[in-house]
């Protein structure tokens, strides 16, 4: 099973990124997303970027994720 988390890319490099992902960052290939830019939200699977969300619509999945841990006390 897969979740599609938003992930916030801090940096980027010609087609390679640094993502932040609760205070863990990873590099990610962003070949298939050229259109990101830093700041940006973004779906990651299997190393790379697969697609680029709305901001509104990605702080409001992580505050989803952020209740449900909250409310099963982690």
């Amino acid at each position: 099973m897969c979740l599609a988390v938003p992930v916030l890319l801090k940096q980027k490099r010609d087609d390679s990124g640094t993502i932040d992902l609760g205070g863990v960052e990873r590099e990610v290939s962003l070949l298939l997303t050229p259109e990101a830019q830093e700041g940006d939200y973004v779906i990651v699977h299997a190393g790379f970027a697969i697609s680029v969300l709305d901001r509104e619509e990605a702080e409001a999945t992580l505050s989803l994720f952020r209740e449900l841990a909250d409310s099963q006390g982690q």
